[in-house]
């Protein structure tokens, strides 16, 4: 066989009523694997030199055929060509390691139990909700942190998600026939699960449900647009808010900034149009009011649109600009907050933003440069004591910076940190002052992006050991 890597594997759903899967073995393992297949109306044989208690009883009720001892290679490849699929699932690793190296000759389906490297499909754990099933796999590399990864999904879904899914098969063709448009149903199913038609079936009121139904559909409306303008946070995916997930799986359309996380773009919904209109410095993919014409251009068309930013989409994220022209064309719209880039940064960088010692106040204020290379920043008030501030998009501009706030009044030790890449596992922490951290972070080789920190805050930075 091929070398396989975990992310060679596609799961599918196969349809097992009335397909004959062979078993080779008859112990606990091969009796695990059938006791599931046989819930699934699959017809089992069986090849095994010793059958346990489980598989006999099986045998006595006639749910399965036993075929005998295990037969030479040519008598089981005959077999095997007969049927859907194979589990070689014996005690011995290297006898099932040989079924395997057979039925793949014969272009034939096989999971050799406990070994991915010499199957060519394998099971995954399965949370079953008739006809809902939710599969877990790890590639065959961790069985025990799928199934754990199983134990912990298992407790969101209660015995009533298989009945909704059956209620909404039935009335399947119905909604079809009342509404042909394929986004419009969507949306209309959408909004059934989410209001009192699902609460009513998570109640066992398939009456109840049904009216409302057909309620939904006696009063369809035009699809309304709407655009979300969501912070993801500073890098973590994991700071991703419950409220940012919920509306980023319901969109149709996403525009996406930069430097977010690919993982955080890998929780959206497969079907989403995703729409890069990041920006570098002196490279704008799209200028700001090219962003905007695009959130109403296909807000307007009827879809969820998500604008998706790092940190928090009010926080030096041009998200007053994109709200005034949403407004403008009156397009609704909704704000959903992340956590910043100084939260999230001084949270992971272990640097308190106040502290009732040495930082009363914290002041956010961005490094960009104008283009003749100038600040243009409230120096006064940046250099008040008893705060912290903390500055944006200030890597380039930082030896200039550390120049000015000591001109303007701050000491030459007075402490600053920049963080690089914040919250994420490649995160840097460089400290020092105002002297000498440009000297500390050129020879670091530190890159955009990075948040710099200011203020005896820094002084009671703790290192985690």
């Amino acid at each position: 066989m091929h070398a396989t890597t975990t992310s060679s594997y596609f799961p599918i759903s196969l349809r097992m009523n009335g397909v004959k899967i062979l078993i080779v073995g008859g112990g606990l393992i091969a009796a695990r694997k059938i006791r599931f297949l046989l819930e699934k109306q699959a017809i089992i044989e069986v090849f095994a030199n010793d059958l346990c208690a489980g598989i006999k009883q099986w045998k006595q009720e006639n749910r399965l055929k036993f075929l005998g001892p295990l037969p030479d290679e040519s008598r089981l490849k005959d077999h095997m060509r007969q049927c859907r699929l194979v589990f070689a699932a014996t005690d011995d690793h290297a006898k099932n390691a040989e079924i395997a190296e057979w039925a793949n000759s014969c272009n034939i389906l096989v999971c050799a139990i406990d070994d991915p490297h010499a199957s060519n499909f394998i099971t995954p754990a399965i949370i079953d909700r008739d006809p809902v099933q939710i599969a877990v796999s790890t590639g065959g590399t961790a069985p025990v942190l799928a199934r754990r990864l199983r134990e912990t999904i298992e407790g969101l879904f209660n015995h009533t998600t298989g009945k909704i899914a059956l209620f909404m098969g039935k009335y399947r063709s119905m909604v079809r026939n009342a509404c042909p448009d394929l986004k419009q149903r969507q949306r209309l199913w959408e909004n059934f699960l989410d209001g009192p038609g699902g609460a009513a079936l998570h109640q066992g009121y398939e009456k109840k449900a049904l009216d409302h139904l057909q309620l939904l559909l006696d009063y369809q409306k035009p699809l309304q647009g709407e655009v979300y303008l969501i912070g993801a946070g500073p890098g973590d995916p994991d700071l991703l808010t419950l409220k940012a997930l919920h509306y980023l799986q319901n969109a149709d359309t996403i525009l996406y900034d930069r430097l977010l996380s690919p993982e955080i773009l890998q929780r959206a919904r497969r079907d989403a149009n995703l729409i890069f209109v990041g920006k570098q410095k002196s490279q704008h993919r799209f200028s700001q009011d090219e962003i905007n014409h695009l959130l109403i251009e296909h807000a307007q068309k009827g879809e969820r649109v998500v604008r998706l930013k790092g940190g928090d989409p009010l926080i030096f994220g041009r998200g007053g600009e994109e709200i005034e022209a949403l407004a403008k064309a009156q397009i609704p719209f909704q704000i959903i907050p992340g956590v910043t880039a100084a939260n999230g940064c001084a949270a992971y960088a272990n640097i308190p933003l106040t502290h009732r010692d040495c930082a009363q106040s914290c002041i956010f204020i961005t490094g960009h440069a104008k283009k003749d290379g100038t600040l243009d920043l409230p120096w006064k008030s940046v250099i008040r004591p008893n705060q912290t501030v903390v500055i944006y998009m200030g890597l380039e501009s930082l030896s200039y910076l550390c120049k000015c706030l000591i001109q303007e009044g701050l000491p030459p030790n007075w402490p600053a940190a920049i963080v690089e890449n914040g919250t994420l596992p490649e995160q840097r922490v460089i400290a020092g002052t105002l002297a000498n951290l440009p000297e500390k972070v050129l020879q670091a080789g530190l890159k955009s992006p990075a948040l710099t920190f200011i203020g005896e805050v820094v002084l009671h930075r703790k290192i985690s050991t």
